[in-house]
């Protein structure tokens, strides 16, 4: 049997990217020439209206693009880098230019060491997941607050590891010692980044999960722990 008749979901995929990225990148291109129009002059209130649809059309675009690389991967038609990173100094990178909710006093503090996770990897992805994961987080916590991100160096199964704990600042314990439940990566706002962060991460052979929730079973368990926390896990070595 072909394989692409017995898991379609790659081929459909990518036809809907094609049939997407085609007349959204044709709309872009129109506003982005009426923006540079000066004839006849635009007023103020429809230059905002463009502005705002240009971004909208930009934002399409790059969930387009984003669709396209999760399809790319599911079907095994692109391979991850393969060269020598440290972790750690990488998470330090993307968390300063992570200002997601800055504008509510909500700001990211890293801890734990700063070096020491030698592992083998495709450094831009795993960067823009981490930046995903981080951005996630951040947008939806009420300000003021302070979220931790701790790095540690974990032995597990015979076999180092890098863990990202991400949570409240004060409640990082509380979440890495939970038992595991499954990372909500469907979140509003964010496009594809999140479900696209999660195959970077497995794709590495790693985990990503949050905290489980506190109320038992059957019980309401709308746990803000569980909703903003995350704890990443990656193995280290080559």
């Amino acid at each position: 049997m072909d394989p692409a008749q017995k898991n379609p979901y790659p081929p459909l995929l990518s036809l809907a990217v094609h049939e997407f990225r085609t007349p959204a990148s044709v709309v872009g291109g129109y506003l982005r020439m009426l923006q540079k129009d000066q004839e006849p002059p635009m007023s103020e209130r429809q230059r905002r209206m463009i502005e705002e649809a240009e971004k909208s059309c930009a934002r399409l675009v790059a969930i387009v693009a984003e669709l396209s690389d999760i399809g790319k991967l599911d079907s095994g038609a692109v391979k991850f880098a393969r060269q020598p990173l440290d972790l750690f100094p990488l998470t330090e990178k993307v968390a300063e230019l992570v200002h997601e909710a800055s504008d509510r006093d909500v700001h990211l503090k890293l801890s734990g060491p700063s070096d020491g996770a030698h592992m083998t990897g495709d450094a831009p992805r795993l960067r823009t997941a981490i930046d995903a994961i981080f951005r996630a987080i951040l947008r939806e916590k009420p300000g003021p607050l302070t979220v931790a991100a701790e790095r540690r160096l974990v032995a597990r199964d015979g076999r180092s590891h890098a863990v990202l704990i991400v949570a409240d600042e004060g409640r990082v314990q509380e979440a890495y010692d939970r038992e595991p439940s499954p990372f909500d990566d469907k979140r509003g706002g964010l496009g594809l980044a999140l479900p696209l962060a999660r195959r970077v991460i497995e794709g590495h052979g790693g985990r990503i999960w949050s905290p489980a929730p506190a109320a038992p079973a059957g019980a309401d368990s709308s746990d803000p722990l569980t909703r903003g926390s995350v704890i990443i896990s990656l193995p280290l070595g080559s």
